[in-house]
């Protein structure tokens, strides 16, 4: 009959939207994220200084991405082979990224630091794995999905500290616009994929990641037209990327 065509064919329709976000794109999105700091990079291999640039937000990124591979493992969560894909890229990328960063340090103390704080999070993640293989069983996943979602809330979380700045000079030329706008595609994407099949730690980051995403974007819309006039050329100066954002799942 017709009605069964008809239903056949949206069945389709929804099973190649569902496969399509399912198996890529929550990976290319958190991909493009992972990407975002490239033209910080290229200003600092350019200039052979690092000049005023944080290596915070890539060090918090790395200890995200080694929690959610762990997650993505079979031995902690079945079935969560992309998490750990996306995630083993991404800490490859910002592992690169904080090499460029200590080659160009001009300061032997920013150089120590660097590798105070990875030496640091090797040993947090030494002991998190031990304590979830040898102390957990049943609720391996539980205690690994809580110790990934704080660390993906605060890789989300990591552009707000702009915000007080653009409120204050009502200007957006010191916002990164693209990043803004992967974080929030980010967020949604992943936030389906802890959606289908149902996955609470996916669920809730990536959520608030949507959030402060749109948040973000709004922010920018408002400044862009009702600000500084100045803000509306500053906005189109490329903004340098200070944050390495998802996760994915990136999570």
């Amino acid at each position: 009959s017709k009605t069964g065509e008809v239903f056949f064919f949206l069945f389709n329709v929804v099973s190649f939207i569902y496969i399509f976000i399912y198996c890529f794109a929550g990976n290319v999105i958190s991909f493009g994220l992972f990407l975002s700091p490239v033209p910080t990079f290229f200003r600092i291999y350019k200039n052979k200084a690092v000049e005023e640039f944080q290596p915070y937000p890539y060090l918090c990124t790395v200890l995200n991405c080694i929690f959610w591979m762990f997650y993505g493992l079979p031995i902690v969560k079945k079935d969560n082979i992309l998490v750990l894909t996306i995630n083993s890229v991404g800490l490859v990328i910002e592992l690169l990224y904080l090499t460029v960063y200590v080659v160009y340090a001009n300061d032997r103390k920013k150089r120590v630091r660097v590798a105070h704080i990875l030496l640091a999070e090797a040993a947090l993640t030494v002991a998190v794995v031990l304590i979830a293989m040898l102390c957990f069983d049943k609720h391996r996943s539980l205690f690994v999905g809580i110790i990934a979602d704080v660390f993906n809330i605060i890789m989300y979380a990591a552009p707000l500290g702009i915000w007080k700045k653009v409120i204050t000079t009502k200007s957006v030329e010191y916002m990164p616009f693209w990043l803004s706008v992967a974080g929030l595609s980010n967020g949604i994407c992943w936030t389906i994929y802890g959606l289908i099949p149902f996955d609470l730690f996916l669920l809730v980051s990536n959520g608030l990641g949507a959030i402060f995403g749109v948040i973000q974007l709004g922010l920018y819309c408002y400044f862009y037209f009702y600000g500084e006039k100045n803000s509306k050329e500053g906005a189109k100066k490329q903004s340098e990327v200070q944050l390495s954002n998802h996760p994915t799942g990136a999570a």
